[in-house]
């Protein structure tokens, strides 16, 4: 990988003052690596908006460009409002916007607004002030009914005024060539930056998988069932396999790629340094 090739860490808010000295100790090893952003998860429903603003704000202070999420969750327009103004004053020019996820045990009590709605307000508050990035799902998300929906539903983010996409985590190449090929047909150009989810651990990325929608292939699925007893053997096996998706996507024309770190630094720095061998 030329060292010019950009790509960005996200972070999952802290919920405690360990968990945000961890994300500093993280930020601290990645930081050597110039991303062009960091950007920082907001919890179900807002949850962890504090963690969320604290973080963006310490980072910030450090020097580095991060890039808050930022949903709509319980809040009103003008708690969101407030909440640009502050990113704004301090020097924030980036925002992932999202619909977010309904926060468990509400059931269908909690109003749940389109990432659409929040992309127009936040224009219609910041104007072209910050850079905008929306969610995209190369395997379609678990709600959307057809690859048609889904189209649909990116283009209005789109035509609502985002400036790129990040893409939900994928183990397949040809779904994020695909979806990128049927968005340009549809006149959808702006970049879609791939999602890429370091493999650590069999059992979790099982789980992880399940919720959001993203496939397992069988071959690699088998594979890390053969490893679960080898811890070690299977983060060689995974960042092996991630390096290798990593590369497919650069050399199909990936615009840059989005690590999610899980608040940890060395599988991330793994595929970094694979990548840069």
């Amino acid at each position: 990988m030329s060292n010019k090739q950009p790509f960005s860490f996200e972070f999952s808010a802290p919920k405690t003052n360990e968990a945000a000295k961890k994300v500093t100790q993280v930020h601290a090893k990645l930081i050597k690596y110039s991303p062009d952003f960091f950007s920082v998860t907001y919890g179900a429903g807002g949850s962890t908006r504090d963690g969320t603003k604290q973080t963006v704000l310490n980072l910030a202070k450090s020097g580095s460009n991060v890039a808050p999420h930022i949903s709509f969750g319980g809040d009103d327009a003008e708690t969101i409002g407030a909440l640009l103004r502050e990113y704004k004053f301090a020097g924030i020019n980036r925002l992932v916007a999202l619909r977010g996820d309904r926060p468990s045990g509400t059931g269908g009590s909690v109003k749940m607004f389109h990432a659409n709605e929040l992309v127009q307000l936040i224009r219609q508050l910041s104007g072209d002030h910050f850079h905008i990035d929306v969610a995209a799902y190369p395997e379609i998300h678990p709600e959307s009914e057809t690859v048609e929906s889904e189209i649909n539903f990116f283009k209005q983010k789109v035509e609502a005024g985002a400036n790129s996409a990040i893409t939900q985590y994928f183990f397949n190449a040809d779904a994020y060539f695909g979806f990128r090929d049927l968005c340009k047909r549809q006149d959808i150009n702006i970049p879609i930056i791939p999602g890429i989810m370091p493999i650590t651990n069999y059992t979790g990325i099982k789980r992880f998988s399940e919720l959001c929608g993203a496939e397992i292939p069988r071959w690699l699925e088998k594979q890390l069932q053969s490893f679960t007893t080898q811890p070690d053997a299977l983060l060689a096996f995974g960042a092996d396999v991630v390096t290798d998706l990593c590369q497919r996507l650069l050399r199909g024309g990936a615009p840059s790629l989005h690590f999610y770190t899980m608040n940890r630094s060395f599988p991330t720095m793994t595929i970094l340094e694979n990548l840069n061998s």
